[in-house]
């Protein structure tokens, strides 16, 4: 009854409150370690991202046996968890090789070196999934765009193929793989509740498992409304950046 007369009252002012078990302020909290997951979903988001565009527009275009390599990694990289991903990467290149940290996080005002090793095995692990949905949805968006009339109007006035594809077709593709950018953005969130536990860092999923677990109301809520913040943010940009790149999104 105290502890909900202590969230209550924190609640009636707009204040996440403090910790029931810590006695730390979940804003504090929030603001130390949302950092460290962004770190982790941006950085694979990204390395997935150029890896996707590369081999989808590759796949489109080409076919043949580069095609069937992309069909098959991302059938692969859908059927095998990122966990069993990230403990590959801990034994061959941190334990092994002693390339990489195993566990634990530097932050990059400290080392840099040492941040670059302690994310580089995460954002790679995480990153995993997002490769192999990101790269069929590029592939499949490129292929219908080339079908398309406009495309060959543009070739049959001499332009070519290398300007076609990157300055008209990947503009019109965009759309579908930024839906799917932003959704695997909000799915990371999950993703990182395994990774962090795995390479022992303390970032918002580890946080989110420990409350969850001792009951901790005011962390779990206030991470809730960062989450949902989140969600609102994402979204948004996903629509503005389509509209930039395809300017028929902005008559819809």
């Amino acid at each position: 009854i105290v502890q909900y007369g202590r969230w209550a009252g924190h609640a009636v002012r707009g204040d996440f409150g403090d910790s029931w078990f810590s006695s730390q302020s979940v804003s504090e909290m929030l603001k130390q370690r949302a950092p460290i997951t962004l770190t982790l979903i941006i950085g694979s988001l990204f390395l997935a991202s150029i890896l996707a565009t590369i081999l989808g527009i590759l796949a489109a275009i080409r076919g043949g046996i580069v095609d069937r390599f992309v069909q098959a990694a991302g059938v692969i990289g859908f059927a095998i968890p990122g966990f069993l991903i990230a403990f590959g990467l801990v034994v061959w290149l941190a334990i092994d090789n002693q390339i990489f940290r195993a566990t634990g996080y530097t932050k990059p005002s400290e080392d840099l070196g040492e941040w670059w090793k302690s994310v580089t095995l995460p954002v790679i692990a995480l990153s995993f999934s997002s490769l192999a949905a990101l790269s069929l949805q590029i592939r499949g968006s490129v292929r219908d765009t080339l079908d398309l009339d406009f495309v060959r109007t543009l070739r049959s006035r001499g332009l070519s193929d290398r300007r076609v594809v990157y300055k008209h077709v990947l503009r019109n593709s965009a759309g579908p793989a930024l839906s799917i950018l932003g959704v695997q953005f909000i799915g990371l969130f999950g993703a990182a509740v395994i990774i962090e536990r795995i390479f022992a860092i303390q970032g918002l999923g580890l946080t989110a498992v420990n409350s969850a677990t001792t009951g901790d109301v005011p962390v779990v809520m206030g991470l809730v409304v960062f989450t949902a913040v989140m969600v609102v943010v994402v979204n948004l940009l996903v629509d503005l950046i389509g509209a930039w790149l395809n300017p028929k999104v902005r008559l819809s």
